[in-house]
């Protein structure tokens, strides 16, 4: 999905298909704003035909074509530039809609959702459409090269995680990764638990992480922790790990965005399909200077096609 029109989202997207190398994992489709694509092209110089679909059709494996599923949500004459807008918040929340359905009917084997405006939905009273990390029911899974980060909580305070912790949460937060990343083609998956205190020795760990941790072992998965959360990210990045679970929200964004934050890229663990994003916003200050940087798109983009097709982060070459 291309994004909020007004922002760098089509631009970025343009960018990363014409690289080539989605099409190298993928064979991919936009939803969205057709305009909105054809002025990106103009912005970036990219050389590509846009072909609009009105309803879902075979896409083209051709790099020099951009198939965009266009069925009329935002009026190419009202097409917002670097603003907030009713119409382009109401349209943002049927895309989404759209690729919901389509990923749920099978037609796309996983979706990208480009960076979208929150104001725009607020405006349109459409906020709700945007799949928020709720802890029991959906997670943030940020990577970065061979740093890859699942957050228990996400925006909340420290308070609040602390009594949010149970080792119910943490045994059923580590059931949900574990099957996802299988569904990935990551075999055998080696992930560790953060602990949430200094060198993971406080009483969240020893009331609620370890006897999780320890409940989830039991059931096969291949887990670890509570671990000192000061050295168990570089411990991920050295090969030791698969994956870190995270406690809460800085927890593992400082690590993911101090390692590498050019390129990095989320997956949104919940629906019943793939379903990624970058890790940035709509950034209408640069909007049409052809400044945006399309590697977190590209890398996103990429990651989608290797995972879905079940090829493990092994697969991953952004």
């Amino acid at each position: 999905m291309v994004g909020e029109p007004a922002g760098i989202g089509p631009e970025v997207v343009v960018r990363a298909w014409a690289t080539g190398r989605v099409h190298e994992v993928s064979i991919p489709m936009l939803v969205g704003s057709a305009a909105s694509i054809e002025r990106a092209l103009e912005v970036t110089g990219v050389a590509a035909r846009v072909r609009v679909l009105r309803s879902f059709d075979a896409p083209s494996d051709d790099p020099a074509i951009i198939d965009v599923l266009d069925t009329g949500a935002l009026d190419a004459a009202d097409l917002p530039f670097a603003e907030d807008t009713l119409a382009s918040g109401l349209a943002t929340a049927q895309w989404l809609a759209e690729l919901d359905a389509l990923a749920r009917d099978g037609h796309f084997a996983g979706t990208v959702m480009g960076p979208i405006s929150t104001g725009s939905l607020k405006l349109a009273g459409k906020l709700d459409m945007v799949i928020s990390p709720t802890p029991g029911e959906s997670y943030l899974l940020l990577l970065t090269g061979p740093l890859r980060v699942a957050h228990l909580t996400d925006h909340m305070s420290i308070r609040t995680v602390c009594d949010l912790i149970t080792p119910d949460l943490i045994d059923g937060a580590l059931q949900q990764i574990d099957a996802a990343m299988r569904s990935w083609g990551v075999n055998d998956p080696r992930i560790v638990v953060a602990g949430l205190n200094p060198h993971a020795t406080g009483e969240e760990e020893v009331r609620a992480i370890a006897p999780g941790v320890a409940r989830a072992r039991q059931r096969g998965i291949n887990v670890e922790g509570p671990s000192a959360p000061d050295t168990v990210f570089r411990q991920c990045i050295e090969g030791r790990y698969d994956l870190v679970l995270a406690m809460f929200h800085d927890q593992g964004h400082i690590a993911v965005k101090t390692w590498g934050f050019s390129g990095n890229c989320v997956i949104m663990m919940g629906p019943p399909y793939l379903h990624m994003s970058v890790a940035h916003g709509t950034a209408y200050d640069i909007v049409g200077t052809g400044k945006a940087d399309p590697a977190m798109m590209l890398s996103a983009m990429r990651t989608c096609g290797v995972l879905a097709a079940g090829k493990g982060f092994s697969g991953i070459d952004n």
